[in-house]
C-alpha cells in the first residue's frame, strides 16, 4: 500500500479534474454507506493502493470527493461501494465490484478490438477484464478550431461506422478501422460533397459481449455497432491507433479537427436510453453498483428492470441526477471534443418519467433544447422506442429538435415499390413534411430525410431483396424488421440478368433523386453511393466482417453510380430552391405559386390510389430571397412507360435535360453547363424512372 497526501477536495465538478496540487475526484452516490477509491498501476492486476473516504470529511450531500495530492497521472482508478443488497425490495444492488466513474473521460482495457485484455498478475482473462478509469488532461492544440455551424437546411449527412468505414483491405489506408483511418479518407468525403459525418456510437462498449456464433463457420460474433454503452464520456480506445494511456482522446480530437478543416461537421450517435449492464443478470460496470434505484427505471412492485429499450434496462432519464449526467456529457463532447451535434438513439425514452409513463412536457427533452451551451449544436431525435412509442412529428414542439423522419423513409419506399395510394404521401414528404413539422417555429429542416440507415437494408439491398436474410446473425432469422417496404426487382438477391441489374440501378438513382431534391435535410448511409450490399442482412449489428465493412473496390466497379451521387449532391448544394428555410405556402385547394404539382398532364393532379406518377415544378423566381432556376421533376413508380407533359416556361427561358435515371451513364446526369436542350412538350418516362429538367435563359 502506497501512502498519499490527501485533503477533502471539492464536490463539483463530478469526475476527475487536475488542480495545481493534484487530482480532485468526485462521485455521486446517494445511498452508499461507504466509498473506497482504488488505484492500480498501468497494465497490472494487483491493487496499488486504496483510500477509504471519510464521510465526515469527504462527503458533501450525496457527493463523495477527495483531492489526492501529487498523484501520478499514469495510475488508473475505480471505486468500491458498500451499501444494501436488496434487489427485490428497495432495489439497491451494492456489491464488491470495481466500479467505473460515470464521468471518466477514458477507460483502459479495451485497446485491441475483439481482444480480452489480460493484465500482468491476473489469474484469468475473465477476472482481469475489468475496465479502469484514466486520469485525463484535456490540453490539446485545436489551432483555433471553431464550430462550423452549417445550417441544417444546407446539410448533407453521411451516416457511418468508424471501424467499418476503413476496415476492409481495399480501403488503402495506413490505419484501417480507426479515427486516423477516417482522416485518411477525408479527401473522398470532400469529393463526395457531404457536410457532416454521423458516427455510430464511439463511446466505450464491449464488442465481445455477444455470445452468438455464426451458424455456418462457428465464428464468435461481435457487438459491431456499439449500441451498448459502458461509459458516456469515453471515446472507444479500440478505434484509436494507440488507445493506451488515454491516447484515444487525443486521436478523436485530431479526427474532429481534421474534419473541421475540411468543412465537415461531426455528429455523434449517442445512446442515453440504456447501458451495457443489461437486465438483472447482466454485468456490473458502473451505474448498477453506484445507485441502481436512481439510474434505472424499476417496476414499483417487483423492482425488475423496465425495458423500453429492448436491451434489458432503461435509463431513468428524467431523474434530476440523470438529467445532470446527460447534460454534462453533451456539454463535454461539445466543449472539449468540439463535436457539432448528436443523434439520440431511441430518443422517446428521454420523454418517460420515473415510472416509465410518457410525459407531456419532458424536462429532459426541454433541457437539451434550451441548454445555452448546445444552442448551435444539432440535436436529432430517433423519435421512437422499442416499446411501441412512435413520436415522429410530435417528439417535441421545440424548433431546436430535428427528427429522423421515419414517415419519409416509409412513404418514399412504398412509392418506389410501385405501391398504390402512395402518391399523395410522397408529395407531402418531398415538400418538407408540413403535416409533421409546420406547426410552431419549425422548418422543413426539422425533418431528417432518409431512405436507408445502418438499421435496415442498404440502398442496393432495398432494390434486390423482398425479405431479410439474417441467418448468419445466429438468431434463426428472427432478428431485424420484417417491415422492409422493399422490392427485389424480379429476383431475390444476386443475379446475372442484365435487365434486372439495370432496373435496380435505375431504381437506386430514382431513389437518390427523391432524397436529394426533397425539402428537409438528407441523410444516407455510407456505401450507398457505390452500391454496397449486406447480402440482404437488415440487422448487421453483429457482423464485424465483409458484410459490414465498406468494399472500396466498388468505387471503381460502380463508378457510374458514385458519379451520379456526387453530381446530385452538388446540384442540391448549388440551388437554394431545394433547401428552403420555410414551408411552401398553403394553396387553399390550388397549387401555390412556388410549387406546381401534376401527374401526366400539366395542371392536372391525380391523388387516387391507382396513380403512380408524381411531378412537380419549382418556380425559381417565386421567392424573393431564393432566386433560382426553375426545376421540373417527375417520377414514375409503375412498370410501364408513360408519356408525360412538360410545363411551359416564360419567354426567354428554355428547359435543359439534367437527369434521366433510365438513361445509360453518363447520360443519366449532366453538368448544368453541358446539359442538352429539351425542346419537346412531352417525354416518355421509363418504368421506375425519374426525370429532372432545369430552366436556363435563351
Amino acid at each position: 500500500m502506497q501512502p498519499f497526501v490527501t485533503s477533502a477536495g471539492k464536490p463539483l465538478p463530478l469526475g476527475n479534474f487536475r488542480t495545481r496540487r493534484g487530482f480532485n475526484l468526485a462521485l455521486f452516490a446517494r445511498n452508499a454507506e461507504a466509498v473506497t477509491l482504488v488505484f492500480f498501476e498501468s497494465g497490472k492486476d494487483p491493487i496499488y493502493t486504496e483510500i477509504e473516504l471519510d464521510p465526515a470529511v469527504n462527503r458533501t450531500g450525496d457527493v463523495w470527493h477527495i483531492l489526492v495530492h501529487d498523484l501520478d497521472p499514469s495510475l488508473r482508478y475505480g471505486y468500491r461501494l458498500k451499501g444494501p443488497w436488496d434487489p427485490d425490495g428497495s432495489g439497491h444492488r451494492f456489491g464488491d465490484d470495481l466500479l467505473l466513474d460515470p464521468y471518466a473521460k477514458a477507460l483502459t482495457g479495451g485497446t485491441n478490438w475483439g481482444e480480452v485484455y489480460v493484465r500482468k498478475g491476473a489469474e484469468s482473462p475473465a477476472s482481469a477484464f475489468r475496465r479502469r478509469c484514466c486520469l485525463v488532461d484535456d490540453e490539446f492544440d485545436w489551432e483555433g478550431d471553431r464550430p462550423l455551424n452549417i445550417p441544417l437546411q444546407d446539410s448533407v449527412i453521411y451516416e457511418m461506422h468508424v471501424r467499418g468505414f476503413t476496415r476492409h483491405p481495399s480501403s488503402g489506408v495506413a490505419h484501417p478501422g480507426t479515427y486516423h483511418g477516417l482522416i485518411e479518407k477525408i479527401p473522398y468525403l470532400k469529393d463526395l460533397g457531404v457536410t457532416a459525418v454521423e458516427l455510430l456510437p464511439v463511446t466505450e462498449f464491449n464488442e465481445t459481449e455477444n455470445l452468438n456464433r455464426n451458424p455456418v463457420t462457428g465464428e464468435r460474433l461481435r457487438n459491431f455497432w456499439g449500441y451498448s454503452p459502458i461509459s458516456f464520456f469515453s471515446p472507444k480506445a479500440a478505434y484509436a491507433v494507440n488507445g493506451r494511456n488515454s491516447n484515444q482522446v487525443r486521436e478523436f480530437k485530431e479526427m474532429v479537427k481534421a474534419l473541421h478543416q475540411a468543412g465537415i461537421e461531426v455528429i455523434l450517435d449517442i445512446v442515453f436510453n440504456h447501458t451495457a449492464e443489461g437486465g438483472g443478470d447482466g454485468p456490473v460496470y458502473s451505474f448498477r453498483g453506484l445507485d441502481n434505484t436512481i439510474y434505472y427505471l424499476l417496476d414499483p412492485q417487483s423492482r425488475a428492470y423496465l425495458n423500453f429499450s429492448g436491451c434489458g434496462n432503461t435509463l431513468n432519464c428524467n431523474h434530476p441526477l440523470v438529467r445532470k449526467l446527460i447534460v454534462d456529457c453533451l456539454r463535454y463532447w461539445v466543449i472539449e471534443m468540439h463535436v457539432d451535434g448528436f443523434r439520440f438513439d431511441l430518443a422517446s425514452i428521454l420523454g418517460r418519467d420515473t415510472d416509465g409513463e410518457v410525459m407531456e412536457n419532458p424536462p429532459m427533452v426541454e433541457k437539451i433544447a434550451e441548454d445555452p451551451i448546445l444552442t448551435n449544436t444539432k440535436i436529432i431525435a430517433e423519435a421512437w422506442d422499442a416499446a411501441g412509442l412512435y413520436q415522429v412529428g410530435s417528439f417535441s414542439s421545440h424548433p431546436h429538435w430535428a427528427e429522423w423522419n421515419g414517415r419519409y423513409r416509409d412513404d418514399v419506399r412504398a412509392f418506389m415499390t410501385g405501391s398504390g395510394g402512395s402518391v399523395a404521401a410522397l408529395a407531402t414528404r418531398v415538400g418538407g413534411s408540413a403535416d409533421l413539422y409546420q406547426e410552431g417555429e419549425k422548418a422543413p429542416s426539422n425533418s431528417i430525410n432518409f431512405i436507408t440507415s445502418h438499421d435496415g437494408f442498404t440502398l442496393y439491398d432495398l432494390v434486390s431483396y423482398d425479405h431479410k436474410h439474417n441467418e448468419l446473425n445466429g438468431e434463426q432469422n428472427r432478428d431485424g424488421s420484417d417491415h422492409n417496404l422493399s422490392w427485389n426487382s424480379g429476383v431475390e438477391g444476386e443475379t446475372d440478368d442484365l435487365d434486372i441489374r439495370q432496373l435496380r440501378l435505375r431504381r437506386m438513382r430514382s431513389l437518390a433523386v427523391i432524397l436529394f431534391l426533397s425539402q428537409g435535410a438528407p441523410m444516407f448511409v455510407s456505401g450507398d453511393e457505390f452500391g454496397r450490399s449486406q447480402g440482404g442482412n437488415n440487422n448487421a449489428y453483429c457482423q464485424d466482417n465483409e458484410i459490414s465493412w465498406l468494399d472500396w473496390r466498388l468505387t471503381e466497379s460502380n463508378s457510374d453510380l458514385l458519379r451520379f451521387f456526387k453530381m446530385l449532391i452538388a446540384l442540391r448544394k448549388n440551388h437554394p430552391i431545394f433547401r428552403r428555410a420555410d414551408f411552401f405556402p398553403k394553396g387553399g385547394g390550388q397549387d401555390p405559386h412556388e410549387i406546381h404539382w401534376q401527374s401526366r398532364r400539366v395542371g392536372e393532379t391525380d391523388w387516387s390510389s391507382g396513380c403512380k406518377i408524381l411531378g412537380f415544378m419549382l418556380d425559381g423566381l417565386a421567392v424573393a430571397d431564393c432566386r433560382d432556376d426553375d426545376f421540373f421533376v417527375i417520377l414514375n413508380s409503375q412498370m410501364e412507360s408513360v408519356m408525360v407533359a412538360i410545363p411551359p416556361l416564360p419567354t426567354g427561358r428554355h428547359w435543359r435535360l439534367l437527369v434521366d435515371t433510365a438513361a445509360e451513364p453518363p447520360a443519366d446526369i449532366y453538368q448544368e453547363d453541358g446539359a442538352p436542350a429539351f425542346t419537346g412538350h412531352e417525354f416518355e418516362l421509363s418504368p421506375m424512372a425519374a426525370l429532372v429538367l432545369i430552366s436556363k435563359p435563351d
